[in-house]
Order: structure tokens, then C-alpha cells, then sequence
């Protein structure tokens, strides 16, 4: 197998992978993977999963209502993404998982009147507010501290960000393109491959917006970044602190959290990570009481998974981020070392 990276071209080449024993992945495997996505899904919080021909077939779409104008569907989202991306690396996707919440019920005009019990199927009518996807690159991978990456792209989609009120106007999407841990499915998403907010008001506009993304994201950038968290140590001395400052950040004046570096996980999230610490079976302290800023990452994108879909992306990207800071912190950074002090 071989890792193809992107340059600002948009050129892809052929780099060897940093993996090639998993050259060719046999139908039990991918089978597996199946099992593994159906119970440890890449968001939880409050969401379920569809499948894209139940968007496509089952799903009524919204409209803007002063002038009537019809809206992208979460399946159009998905179809213009993938068809993209596939060009633009010359492989196929694998198919897309979607998580969907906040499920929005109507009826057809000659239902008015009929009580909820009498209503037949076609009677029903429902769309989602909010929907978050992503499809997998099986072709691209590669390995951080033991742990089996592919190269995975997604967005969200979330109605309750649009003015459905109003007249027509550039609709707002999350796109990005990452890793996805396959040990545990958390999402590793960096700065320059996401997008929290990919204005279109057309399918073209927006498969273009994607494209551009894609092509500028930096495959090598983003490994060498995650590499070096795997080589950095927190002592639990060092955990503790961090536990404990953001907690406390979350109630800091808004003047003195202006000058500290965003943090978007909340105090809930923290807790969650603190347990982990202690009892993740991927990711806790080892028996020195230490914890490698690799396994750190991954406790707050695990947390993160509590997040709500529309906030779950810009907290995802956000983790890796902090991550970073604080590694850096390590190292004597001054912007992060309030976390650390």
C-alpha cells in the first residue's frame, strides 16, 4: 500500500507507506471493521445512524420559505464530497457512516386532520436538523504509537445554523479531511484540513469549496505533527494540573480567557478525560503514572465524542490543537504554560 499526500498543487504523489504489511486487506477484515464501526460509532452524544438512501428516498428537504428556494440535502452534501475527493485521489471511498439527530416530523396535506395512531408510512414526512458523515480511504494509512490510521474525510450539516426564514443565502457546511483512529474510531482533525464554515448556495460552489480544501491539506504535515505527540511525555503531576486549570478556565473573566489559548471542550468533557486517564484501556497512564501527549490527544477526542453534532467538528479540530500547545508547554512554550503551571 502507498501513502499519497497532497501537495498545494494539488498534485498527488506517490510516497511509500508507512505500512506496508497491510497491503492487502482481506474481506475478513473489512468485515470486521464493519462490526467495529456498528458499536463504536465516530460520534455518540444524542445521535443514531442512517444510511445515505434513507436521506435520499425517505427524507423531505427543507426549503428557504420567502421565496421557496430549495436547500442542499444532507445527501447531496455527501455524494458531491465523495464524488470529489475520489478524483482528486484517484481511489475509491469506502462507503460513508452517518449520524443524524434532532429529527424533525411532519405529514402530507391529506393527513391533516387523521390522529398520529391512523397515519400510514407515505402519510409521514421527516427530515434532520442535523447530520454528520464521514467515508473512510482505505487506500491511504498509516501508524501513530501502534495504532492503525486511515485517511477519512466528513462534514456536518446542521439546519439549525441557517435562516430557513428568510430568502435564499450561501448555506454554511463543516468539511474536513484527517485521520481516524481505527483502535478506538476518534477523529484527527487539524487546522489546515477543516473547515468550520463552507459557505455555497450552489452544489458546484460547493463541490469546488471541497476541492480546494482537499488539495492545500498537507498528509505529511499532520502524521509529523501527531508523530511528535507520540514522543512526548506528561508526568501525572502534570495531568493533574491540567485538570485542574481547565476546569478552571471555564470560569475565568471573559478579559483574562481572552489572553489564554481557546479551549472548546468543557468541564463535562474533563471529567470524562479524567476518568480515562485512569481507565482507558488504549489510552491511560502506564504503570509509571505517566502519559505520552499521543494518548492525551486521543482522551479528549474520545470525550469529545459526547459532543453535540454541531459543535463536535470545531471541538474535534480544537483538541488537536490543545494538544499541540500543551506539548509544546511541555517544552517550556509560555502561551500554553497557564494549563501547565
Amino acid at each position: 500500500m502507498e501513502l499519497q499526500t497532497i501537495n498545494k498543487n494539488g498534485i498527488a504523489h506517490q510516497q511509500e507507506s508507512y505500512n506496508n504489511e497491510q497491503s492487502n486487506i482481506s474481506s475478513d477484515v473489512l468485515e470486521h471493521r464493519e462490526t467495529v464501526k456498528k458499536t463504536n460509532p465516530f460520534i455518540e452524544a444524542n445521535t443514531k445512524s442512517v444510511s445515505l438512501s434513507h436521506l435520499k428516498e425517505d427524507c423531505v428537504i427543507p426549503v428557504f420559505s420567502k421565496d421557496n428556494e430549495i436547500t442542499i440535502s444532507h445527501s447531496q452534501f455527501i455524494e458531491t464530497a465523495l464524488e470529489g475527493v475520489s478524483n482528486i485521489l484517484g481511489t475509491s471511498l469506502a462507503k460513508p457512516e452517518i449520524r443524524i439527530s434532532h429529527q424533525i416530523k411532519g405529514r402530507t396535506p391529506d393527513a391533516l386532520q387523521l390522529p398520529t395512531s391512523e397515519l400510514q408510512d407515505h402519510q409521514r414526512t421527516t427530515y434532520y436538523e442535523r447530520m454528520a458523515w464521514i467515508a473512510k480511504v482505505p487506500s491511504i494509512t498509516s501508524n501513530i504509537g501502534g495504532n492503525h490510521l486511515e485517511l477519512t474525510i466528513g462534514g456536518v450539516r446542521a439546519y439549525n445554523q441557517e435562516n430557513l426564514y428568510s430568502k435564499k443565502s450561501p448555506e454554511k457546511f463543516k468539511f474536513f479531511i484527517g485521520f481516524q483512529n481505527m483502535v478506538c474510531c476518534n477523529l484527527c482533525i487539524s487546522t489546515d484540513g477543516f473547515s468550520s464554515e463552507m459557505k455555497a448556495d450552489s452544489v458546484e460552489i460547493l463541490n469546488n469549496n471541497i476541492i480546494e480544501l482537499v488539495e492545500s491539506y498537507n498528509i505529511d504535515q499532520q502524521l509529523s505533527y501527531m508523530t511528535q505527540l507520540e514522543k512526548q511525555r506528561m508526568s501525572e503531576s502534570q495531568f493533574a494540573k491540567l485538570i485542574g486549570r481547565a476546569k478552571l478556565f471555564q470560569y475565568l473573566p471573559k478579559v483574562e480567557r481572552a489572553k489564554l489559548p481557546e479551549l472548546l471542550l468543557t468541564d463535562s468533557h474533563f471529567n470524562t478525560i479524567a476518568k480515562d486517564f485512569y481507565e482507558d484501556e488504549s489510552f491511560c497512564r502506564n504503570k509509571d503514572g505517566d502519559i505520552s501527549m499521543w494518548n492525551v490527544y486521543n482522551l479528549f477526542t474520545g470525550a469529545n465524542k459526547s459532543s453535540y453534532i454541531d459543535t463536535f467538528l470545531d471541538r474535534n479540530e480544537n483538541a488537536f490543537t490543545f494538544a499541540e500547545g500543551l506539548s509544546k508547554a511541555i517544552e517550556g512554550d509560555s502561551s500554553y504554560s497557564w494549563f501547565l503551571s
